[in-house]
């Protein structure tokens, strides 16, 4: 029996943006209080000002909104994961680590490398690191981490 629930990704809508400032506020607050940099508005706001339907999947489990994440052509070439969200209620059932699978198989798929920011001492890391992530920079609020582009198989080369 599969004891994962199923989940499903849509596009975003103008419709999502506040259920997903909702969603970062709750799961960022933690990681944010602890660094001492949560503010109840500026969470929302930043998230607000960033949202982008084009780039953007609302994750569903069992048909319910769960959580969403974003792919972005990033400035630097390749991927840039963000906003990558997953309601606390689906935390630790391999939900994320799903999501994280396929958006990492396109980007493969594509031979495109990606970028993502995680918050100093965010539990996320450790999923991220597990994935292929590693460190590229950092400051004292951030951890700037990079995927590259797996090497090349003789399957690939065919």
């Amino acid at each position: 029996m599969n004891s994962h629930p199923a989940w499903s990704l849509r596009p975003a809508t103008p419709a999502d943006i506040e259920p997903v400032a909702e969603l970062r506020a709750v799961v960022m607050r933690p990681d944010l209080e602890r660094l001492g940099r949560y503010d109840e508005d500026r969470v929302r706001t930043r998230l607000r000002e960033g949202f982008s339907t084009r780039h953007t999947s609302i994750l569903l489990v069992d048909g319910a909104f769960a959580g969403s994440v974003t792919v972005r052509p990033a400035a630097a070439g390749g991927r840039l994961l963000e906003h990558f969200y997953l309601d606390p209620a689906h935390h630790g059932r391999g939900v994320g680590t799903a999501v994280l699978r396929h958006v990492l198989a396109e980007a493969d798929a594509a031979r495109e490398p990606v970028r993502l920011t995680v918050l100093q001492g965010s539990p996320a890391r450790r999923l991220y690191e597990r994935h292929g992530f590693a460190l590229d920079d950092e400051d004292a609020v951030d951890a700037h981490l990079l995927r590259p582009v797996p090497a090349a198989t003789p399957a690939d080369l065919r």
